[in-house]
């Protein structure tokens, strides 16, 4: 049985750029020696947008370009990406049906033991990743590192654990 981390969108826009936060930039040499420590295989995420971003829903929604692909603020943080040992998934939307859907076919072949994620936004993309996977392999171990991540706001981080709390995803 393996264990698998995954990277959620530690992208320069999510850190120290467009959409950056203290908190953010607070858990990179946390989420460093995560992966450096982690004793199995690490998939990372990347959001990813197009030019065209404004024109989207979410880009309606939250009209402030980020992650265009790339643009500097796309790039996963540099200190992090030097870990990084497989291409990243691309997703362009909060959760990643590609990563779930690869994580479910992994498991049919081999029964993965529990899933870690770690990452940005713990409110938006984390809590959709999370909740995606365990929809997908409900009786796999999920985990969210809350240590690793950071939120939005802090409310809305520790909303997002709550939330994940209630869905069986074990926060630590």
């Amino acid at each position: 049985m393996k264990d698998f981390l995954i990277v959620v969108d530690m992208q320069n826009d999510f850190i120290d750029g467009a959409l950056g936060t203290e908190e953010s930039v607070d858990i990179v040499p946390k989420v460093i020696n995560k992966i450096k420590e982690f004793d199995g295989e690490v998939i990372f995420t990347r959001d990813t947008h197009d030019k065209n971003y404004l024109q989207t829903l979410e880009g309606k929604n939250l009209p402030i370009e980020h992650c265009i692909k790339n643009t500097y603020g796309w790039e996963i943080k540099k200190e992090i990406d030097e870990l990084r040992l497989t291409e990243p998934i691309d997703k362009v939307t909060f959760g990643s049906d590609e990563l779930a859907l690869a994580l479910k076919e992994r498991n049919s072949k081999d029964r993965i033991n529990s899933i870690t994620l770690i990452g940005l936004c713990t409110d938006i993309c984390v809590i959709s990743n999370a909740l995606l996977i365990k929809s997908f392999l409900p009786e796999v171990n999920i985990i969210v590192d809350s240590k690793c991540c950071a939120g939005v706001t802090k409310e809305s981080h520790n909303n997002a654990l709550e939330a994940m709390k209630a869905c069986q995803i074990n926060i630590v």
